[in-house]
């Protein structure tokens, strides 16, 4: 009867080993982790102006960003710009009424928003929002002898792209359809180390 015990103890804990085994904790995840991890990279975005094959201006921005951050990196440059409203009074008396000018503040500039993600240990994901703004003068208007009004031109885009630490591309060439000029955005992403 003890050999018949003994035999279905034993019997039990060989059939035990393997369910208690598999619920052995594991080691850390090493492929996981390696995505997650947060890394430190400096994003430069570029808005150029070209006519035809000239460039006009290039206005570089460089953005401190942590790849697998929950958080964005936000950037805003600008400036408020008065916008002239001629507004005419009622007449008193009889008199002419006598255009009285008003301003409106409009923002003008440049807003870049980026998020960052490693893809793998060489590739990072961007997810970029970019709107740059600006005034376009136009030319003098002879007939009146005076400066045409001033026009206010917005470029927008959301996009994402993916990058080698020290690549760049060419995300975006637009061509603004009241000056022909065409704004070209560029993206180089360097891993900091």
């Amino acid at each position: 009867m003890k050999k018949l015990s003994a035999s279905i103890v034993l019997t039990g804990i060989i059939m035990l080993a393997p369910a208690v085994r598999a619920e052995e904790p594991r080691g850390p995840d090493t492929t996981q982790a390696s995505t997650t991890r947060e890394i430190p990279l400096r994003v430069q975005v570029v808005v150029s102006r070209y006519q035809g094959e000239k460039k006009i201006s290039s206005l570089p921005y460089t953005l401190s960003v942590v790849a697998n951050d929950k958080d964005k990196t936000t950037m805003r440059m600008g400036v408020d710009v008065p916008i002239p409203q001629t507004v005419f009074g009622a007449p008193k008396d009889g008199t002419t009424s006598v255009p009285q000018v008003s301003y409106s503040y409009r923002s003008i500039g440049t807003n870049i928003d980026c998020m960052a993600r490693s893809i793998d240990d060489a590739v990072f994901k961007l997810d970029l929002a970019v709107e740059d703004s600006s005034i376009f003068v136009g030319e003098k208007d002879t007939t009146a002898n005076r400066i045409a009004a001033p026009t206010l031109r917005r470029f927008t885009s959301t996009f994402n792209v993916l990058l080698k630490d020290g690549q760049t591309v060419q995300h975006t060439a637009a061509t603004d359809p009241v000056s022909g000029e065409v704004l070209r955005v560029d993206i180089t992403l360097t891993v900091v180390k």
